[in-house]
């Protein structure tokens, strides 16, 4: 007689078998999006790289205060002298200018001028709601919470670097100078999954606030594939906003 042993639902994960589970919502991350398999296929024509990196520049304006929220939540000393390494790394520091100034220079790289992308003359509505409702859910949840939906990092390298194997054979119109943001974050994203992953394994430590976890995690992924809907609509679909009236 087969004997079939269920899991106990009220069990915690342990370390190993909780991470595995984070990492597995990989198959969810935005690079599996439609827009994002032309893009990096070579696909995409020029109106559409360009806004994709006119919104992208939204979302990279917003993770120092999605960033400086966590921090304003939290009491801990020592998580607060690390967690601020991810808003410098964005806004520069000394004679490091930022991913926002590296962005910034990918935008003139594929045609933009700075006045463009600071107005955000070209942000999709959509855009900007999944990107503000991002900024404040790290502004009303618990910093531990907050900090954890930065997950979608230990995805994050393989993105880049796709991106520099691919673009310069698939986009020669795009100015190398352009890629100093991607061969930025890869160091950079590396390290920070490492910090946040420590932090999400340590603070959620029963089977409910594992499962939550997924959640947050997953809402962190729905706003980014949302953006991508939104892109698709205005730049493969060519209906933007009102495209109708």
């Amino acid at each position: 007689m087969k004997v079939t042993v269920e899991e106990n639902h009220n069990q915690p994960w342990t370390r190993e078998e909780f991470e595995k589970k984070l990492r597995d919502k990989e198959k969810f991350y935005h690079i599996n999006h439609e827009f994002h398999i032309l893009m990096n296929s070579g696909k995409l024509d020029k109106k559409a790289i360009q806004g994709w990196v006119a919104n992208r520049f939204y979302y990279q304006s917003a993770i120092p205060v999605k960033d400086a929220s966590i921090m304003s939540n939290c009491w801990d000393r020592d998580v607060r002298r690390s967690w601020v390494q991810r808003i410098l790394d964005h806004d520069g520091y000394g004679d490091d200018e930022g991913g926002i100034e590296a962005w910034l220079l990918l935008g003139e790289a594929v045609g933009l001028t700075r006045k463009e992308l600071l107005s955000h003359e070209h942000l999709l509505p959509g855009v900007k709601f999944a990107i503000d409702a991002y900024v404040n859910f790290a502004r009303q949840q618990p910093w531990e919470i907050a900090a954890s939906s930065s997950l979608t990092e230990m995805f994050a390298p393989k993105i880049h670097q796709k991106r520099l194997d691919n673009w310069p054979e698939f986009y020669p119109w795009i100015d190398k100078e352009g890629y100093t943001y991607f061969r930025k974050r890869l160091k950079e994203a590396r390290r920070d999954v490492e910090h946040g992953l420590d932090i999400t394994l340590d603070y959620y430590k029963t089977r409910e606030q594992q499962e939550r976890m997924l959640n947050v995690l997953q809402f962190k992924l729905d706003i980014l594939w949302t953006m991508l809907d939104c892109m698709w609509m205005a730049y493969i679909e060519d209906k933007p906003p009102y495209h109708n009236c």
